[in-house]
C-alpha cells in the first residue's frame, strides 16, 4: 500500500523543512506496511516520508497447470505420440483443439507460415506426417512451459500465518524438482527431517518395488533448509505484532527487502524493517555478469532477425524495483550494450564506468536511450551522474562512427546545433512521477494508440545526469526513438508481471507507441524474467500471450482471486484495464483473451454473481473494459455475447446506483 507523503514534492535525497512530508507529518510517526518484496518502493517512504518499514508477505506461489482445452490438447498430443502412423486420423481432431485454444497464435506452424497457409483442420493434410509431428513436439514441450509457470494465488492477510497447503506451495516453488512434492508435503505438515526422508523412501518403494533407490547427498540439507524456511514462513504473525510494537513506540528488527524465490531465506520472516543495499555497489557482480549475458543474448537475437544488422541504440527501462532486487543486472545490460565495465576503489564502491577497448569489445558500441523511473532517478543519483559521465566519454572517443553509434548519434545532434548531444537519461519532469499513460487508459480518455504514444514522450523527454535534473530535450528523446531497434526490461517478481499492473503498458508499451510513431515500423520489445535462472529475452507478444493463458484465463488463479472478495474482483479488475492498455500501446488485440476472459468472468453466471457481490464496482469495470473494446475495434463477439454483457453491465450498474426494478 501507499502513503501520500513520499510522492509529494521535496528533495529527492533529503527533506528539509520546507519539504511537503516535513510539513505534513511534523513529528508524528509513519508506520509503513508494504510488500517485503518491493524494497524500492517502500525505501521511498523511508527516505521521503520517515517511514518505519512493516514488511509483509507475498500470496503462497502455485502452479498453472492446464485446464480445458489446453489440458485436452496435451492428453490428445501425448496419444498421437504414441503412434504417429497409427493415429493419423485423430489429425484433425487436434488441429480443431488446436484453432479452438487459440494456441496456434503462441505456437505457430512454422511450415505453414512459411509457405503463408492458414494454419486449419482442412489445410492440415497438405503437410507431411513428419512436419506435422515435430509441430506437435514443439507445442507439447510449449504446453509443458503454460503448465509450470508460477503465479500468485490469492491475496495476503496481514499477520495470518500460511496453512500446510500454502507452506507448501511457497517450498515447492523454491525448490522445484530437487524435493520431491510427498517430502515436501511432510515438511508442511510440520514433520522433521527423518520423516520427510521415510515419506521419500516409501513413496519410491511403492512406485519401484524391488529397485535400489540412490538419495541425492544434498537432500538431507535441502531438507533442512526447507524445515527451516517452514519455521520463519510460520512467524508471518510478526507482521501484526510488530505493527503493534512499532505504534507502541517499541523497536522493529530490520531486515533486507526482497523475494523468497531470487534472494532466499534471509528475507523471512516478514514484519521487519526492510532495507535495499548500497547504490555506491551497484551493480554487484554477479548482477554486472547477468546483465552482460542478457545483453549479448539481446544482440544475438537482433542479428539474427535483421539479417546480420546490429541495432543502433536499445532503449533500457532502469525501474528502481528491479534494480534493487536485483542488485543492479539493468545496469550490467546497459553498461555492456555501451561496451564498459564498473571500476571499484579500494573499498569496494564504484566510482567510474569504464569503455572497453572496440578490440577487446568485438562490435560496435549500442547506443542507449535510459528511461528511468522516478523512483530511479531520486535514489540512484550517484548512478546517474556516473552513466552521464560515461555516455560524454563514449561521445567524445576517437572510434569510427559505424563502431561507435553513441558518437555517431551525438555528432548528427551536433551538427543541428542541440546542446548536450550525449545525454541518455530520461524521466519524468523533476519531483513527479508517472507516464500518465495509465490515468488516460484507466479514464477512457483517449480516441487512438498515438495519443498514449505522445503522452508518454510529452512525460519522458526530461534529461538527467551530472548537470541537469530535468531539462527537457524532445529533439534528442526523438532522435533515439527513430533509431531505437529494441526494448529491453526485466520482470523481478512472479506476483506482478505484464498482465498484472498498469506501469507496464504505461511505461513500456507507451514507449514502444513512440518508437514506433518515429520509425513508422515494429519496434521489438524484450523481457527478461530476472527471478527465473533462465535469462533468455521473451518478445512482448509471446510474454503476454502465456501470462493470460497462465493468470487471468486460469481457473486456478480466477478461482483463487474470486475467493478473496472485494480484493480479489478489483485485483481482475485491473488486469482487464491492463488488457485494454496494451491493446492501445502495443497492439495487443488478441480476440480469444477477451472470449475466454468474458466466458469466465461474466458469462459464468456463479462467478458473476460471486464477483458482483463482492465489488459491483470492480464487476462493472470488468464488463465495462469487454465492451470498450469491442467498441475500439479490439474484440469482435457475436451479437448475442454482446447482448449478453451489455445486460450485464446494466444490472451492475443499476446496483452501483442504487436503482431497484
Amino acid at each position: 500500500m501507499h502513503g501520500t507523503v513520499e510522492w509529494l514534492p521535496g528533495s529527492p535525497l533529503g527533506n528539509t523543512g520546507y519539504s511537503w512530508s516535513d510539513v505534513l507529518l511534523g513529528s508524528l510517526p509513519n508506520l509503513y506496511v508494504y510488500a517485503a518484496n518491493n524494497p524500492s518502493e517502500s525505501i521511498l517512504a523511508k527516505r521521503r516520508g520517515y517511514g518505519v518499514l512493516v514488511s509483509h508477505n507475498v500470496p503462497p506461489y502455485g502452479r498453472a497447470d492446464l485446464y480445458k482445452e489446453l489440458a485436452a490438447l496435451k492428453d490428445l498430443i501425448a496419444e498421437y505420440r504414441e503412434d504417429p502412423a497409427k493415429n493419423d486420423v485423430m489429425r484433425e481432431g487436434i488441429c480443431k483443439k488446436i484453432v479452438d485454444a487459440g494456441i496456434d497464435a503462441d505456437c505457430p506452424f512454422a511450415e505453414a507460415k512459411k509457405l503463408g497457409i492458414e494454419f486449419t483442420p482442412e489445410n492440415a493434410r497438405m503437410f507431411s506426417a513428419h512436419a506435422f509431428l515435430d509441430y506437435l513436439v514443439e507445442l507439447y514441450d510449449y504446453l509443458l512451459v503454460l503448465e509450470n509457470r508460477l503465479f500468485s494465488s490469492g491475496l495476503h492477510v496481514l499477520g495470518e500465518a500460511p496453512h500446510a497447503e500454502a507452506i507448501a506451495s511457497y517450498l515447492n516453488a523454491y525448490f522445484g524438482d530437487q524435493i520431491s512434492e510427498v517430502a515436501i508435503a511432510a515438511i508442511a505438515q510440520g514433520h522433521n527431517t527423518a520423516d520427510a526422508l521415510d515419506a521419500f523412501h516409501a513413496q519410491f518403494r511403492q512406485e519401484h518395488p524391488g529397485s535400489k533407490l540412490r538419495i541425492d547427498p544434498q537432500l538431507p540439507e535441502r531438507l533442512e533448509e526447507a524445515s527451516a524456511i517452514r519455521d520463519l514462513l510460520s512467524r508471518t504473525t510478526d507482521e501484526l505484532t510488530n505493527l503493534l510494537r512499532g505504534l507502541n513506540g517499541e523497536y522493529i528488527p530490520p531486515a533486507p527487502g526482497g523475494d523468497l524465490l531470487r534472494d532466499g531465506p534471509g528475507v523471512l520472516p516478514t514484519g521487519r524493517n526492510i532495507h535495499a543495499l548500497d547504490p555506491y555497489r551497484m551493480p554487484s557482480a554477479a548482477a554486472y555478469e547477468r546483465g552482460r549475458q542478457i545483453a549479448q543474448q539481446l544482440i544475438q537475437q537482433h542479428l539474427q532477425e535483421h539479417n546480420g544488422s546490429y541495432p543502433e541504440t536499445i532503449a533500457v527501462m532502469l525501474w528502481g524495483l528491479d534494480a534493487i532486487k536485483t542488485k543492479g543486472e539493468s545496469l550490467g545490460i546497459l553498461l555492456e550494450l555501451v561496451g564498459a565495465e564498473p571500476v571499484k576503489e579500494g573499498t569496494g564502491r564504484i566510482v567510474r564506468y569504464e569503455l572497453k577497448p572496440l578490440a577487446e569489445l568485438g562490435r560496435p558500441r549500442i547506443d542507449v536511450l535510459a528511461n528511468l523511473s522516478g523512483i530511479f532517478r531520486d535514489s540512484f543519483v550517484n548512478i546517474i551522474e556516473l552513466l552521464d559521465d560515461l555516455f560524454q566519454r563514449a561521445a567524445d572517443a576517437d572510434e569510427p562512427e559505424d563502431q561507435n553509434f553513441i558518437r555517431k548519434h551525438a555528432l548528427s545532434l551536433k551538427t543541428q546545433g542541440v546542446e548536450n548531444p550525449s545525454a541518455r537519461l530520461f524521466s519524468n519532469p523533476s519531483g513527479e512521477f508517472g507516464s500518465l499513460v495509465n490515468d488516460r487508459v484507466t479514464d477512457s480518455s483517449w480516441e487512438s494508440g498515438d495519443e498514449l504514444g505522445d503522452t508518454w514522450r510529452s512525460r519522458n523527454s526530461f534529461s538527467y545526469g551530472r548537470n541537469e535534473k530535468g531539462k527537457s530535450r524532445p529533439e534528442i528523446m526523438n532522435t533515439l526513438l527513430k533509431s531505437t531497434g529494441r526494448i529491453v526490461q526485466q520482470i523481478d517478481s512472479v506476483e506482478y508481471g505484464l498482465t498484472d499492473i498498469q506501469e507496464y503498458y504505461a511505461n513500456t508499451g507507451a514507449l514502444k507507441k513512440a518508437a514506433e510513431q518515429e520509425q513508422g515500423q515494429n519496434v521489438t520489445a524484450s523481457f527478461i524474467e530476472s527471478f527465473s535462472k533462465d535469462t533468455t529475452p521473451r518478445k512482448l507478444e509471446e510474454l503476454l500471450r502465456m501470462e493470460y493463458r497462465t493468470k487471468l484465463l486460469n481457473p486456478k488463479w480466477a478461482n483463487a482471486m474470486a475467493a478473496q472478495g472485494s480484493g480479489g474482483a478489483y485485483e481482475i479488475s485491473q488486469r482487464m484495464t491492463a488488457l485494454i492498455g496494451w491493446g492501445g500501446t502495443a497492439n495487443f488485440q488478441e480476440g480469444w483473451v477477451y472470449d475466454q476472459a468474458a466466458d469466465t468472468y461474466a458469462l459464468d453466471s456463479e462467478m458473476a454473481e460471486k464477483l458482483c457481490k463482492a465489488n459491483p464496482e470492480a464487476f462493472r469495470n470488468i464488463v465495462g473494459r469487454m465492451l470498450e473494446a469491442n467498441g475500439r475495434g479490439f474484440w469482435h463477439p457475436d451479437a448475442e455475447k454482446l447482448k449478453e454483457l451489455r445486460a450485464l453491465y446494466d444490472v451492475a450498474d443499476e446496483e452501483l446506483e442504487g436503482v431497484s426494478v
